[in-house]
């Protein structure tokens, strides 16, 4: 199963937030790849730039997503068609539109208010009930 990992689902890993158990059974299925993972590229970078600021050393953790997960990028057309969603976050926008590109079945998310317009959008605590238990 391909699924879409938003980047709030790595946050709660590696700050053990809540959802922490959830992320870490969902970056698990990814890591034996019973599941097929795929992130955003500027997934890496929120990553570095939220995380640096609350933990120390976090390239590790990174490089072990670039390791695991497959990197979406997205050009001009795929910024383009983020830009014309009716959706006030265009970081969203722009990983429901990486999501669609790579016809993934789901996305992953811990945002209450992500934009899902015809893609299957759960929650980390859902996915795991549904998917992995």
């Amino acid at each position: 199963m391909k699924i879409f990992i938003d980047t709030n689902v790595f946050l709660d890993l590696l700050l053990k937030r809540d959802g922490f158990f959830e992320a870490s059974m969902i970056f698990n299925s990814c890591y034996e790849n019973v599941l097929e993972g795929y992130i955003a590229d500027i997934t890496l970078l929120n990553i570095d730039y939220i995380a640096s600021k609350q933990t120390k050393n976090i390239y590790e953790f990174l490089k072990l997503l670039n390791n695991t997960f497959i990197i979406i990028g997205f050009d001009n057309k795929m910024f383009d068609l983020a830009l014309k969603i009716d959706n006030n976050d265009l970081e969203d926008s722009v990983q429901y539109i990486c999501s669609k590109n790579s016809d993934c079945e789901i996305i992953i998310t811990n945002d209450k208010n992500f934009y899902k317009e015809d893609i299957t959008v759960l929650s980390s605590k859902e996915f795991v009930k549904e998917y992995l238990s």
